[in-house]
């Protein structure tokens, strides 16, 4: 995995010793994409059932909210820069 696929510096140098941060912040994305995966499946799994219980809006709701999340974890990077 390229560094800069999560990390951005941008045109700044980094300080000497912050391997170890871009190793955090890789494991980070890396557990970030891993819980969108999962609560995709998990969303998925209450829609199953709701539909004999008759709460399939309130499922297919947390599964927006989860696609939501996963679009904000997957623009980190370029929402940060466009703050900055």
């Amino acid at each position: 995995m390229d560094v800069l696929a999560v990390l951005d510096p941008g045109e700044g140098v980094a300080p000497p010793g912050s391997e170890g941060l871009v190793t955090i912040v890789n494991w980070v994305a890396w557990v970030a994409v891993a819980l969108c995966v999962v609560g995709v499946i998990v969303a998925g799994i209450g829609m199953l059932f709701a539909g004999r219980r008759g709460e399939g809006g309130e499922q297919a709701s947390k599964l927006g909210w989860v696609l939501a999340g996963s679009i904000v974890i997957g623009g980190a990077s370029a929402l940060v820069g466009a703050v900055v």
